[in-house]
């Protein structure tokens, strides 16, 4: 068994060879990516206090933040910490476990984690989805993605281009599959269904609207109620 995939993300997905997933993608691949930044722009007006969990070196951050003034990102990455302040200094990144952020409650107009993070966290969903609650403000939003099953074969051949550059492990064919893409090396990739974000809300005693976005994204949108003892 190869490196856990949390550590596997920060060590080798990170940075300039994070970039590099993203350059190698083909123009299916390039179209969801650009379908759900311009989704969440929706939900982001001047002078909005955006939080992006699982930012990367701030690929979807900084678009969002040209619109809102300002922006925070938080990842589990030093290299990709690194690189965003470097490429972003009018932003604000902190290495930081989304699980646990160093932020007050009702910090954020809206917090959002894309790109399944959710499922390449490698936490419990619930904790994350409760800490977003925490720090966004009552009537804010947290907004989460994952890959939409129809997206499938365009996900496995993205996938299989970064394994032939050398940026993920042989892809196992016989292991691949229903949504899961697994490597020789250990790696495993979920994804998180409808049906999973649903329940998921209605363990953390909330409501989501859950809908597909280009075909390509699985969007959980929850707004933000009254804080309860529950969510604190």
């Amino acid at each position: 068994m190869g490196e856990t995939d949390k550590a596997y993300y920060a060590k080798k997905l990170s940075a300039q060879r994070l970039r590099q997933v993203y350059e190698i993608a083909g123009a299916r691949v390039r179209q969801y990516l650009r379908a759900e930044i311009d989704h969440l722009s929706v939900f982001v007006e001047p002078g909005s206090r955006i939080l992006e969990l699982g930012c990367g070196y701030g690929r979807v951050l900084a678009p969002l933040a040209a619109i809102a003034g300002q922006g925070w990102g938080v990842d589990n990455s030093p290299d990709n910490m690194e690189l965003a302040r470097a490429e972003n200094p009018n932003l604000n990144f902190a290495l930081m476990d989304a699980a646990s952020l160093k932020f007050e409650d009702d910090a954020f107009d809206l917090v959002f984690g894309v790109q399944n993070f959710i499922s390449a966290c490698k936490v419990p969903p619930e904790n994350l989805l409760k800490e977003a609650m925490r720090v966004a403000r009552p009537g804010g939003r947290v907004v989460l993605s994952s890959y939409a099953a129809e997206f499938w074969p365009h996900r496995l051949e993205w996938f299989r281009q970064q394994s032939q550059a050398g940026l993920l492990g042989p892809i196992d064919e016989v292991a691949t599959g229903d949504g899961v893409i697994v490597c020789e090396d250990g790696f495993r990739a979920t994804t998180f269904s409808p049906e999973e974000f649903a329940a998921l809300a209605e363990a953390c005693g909330v409501q989501a609207q859950v809908y597909l976005v280009d075909q390509s994204s699985v969007f959980c949108e929850i707004q933000v109620p009254e804080k309860s003892d529950a969510l604190k």
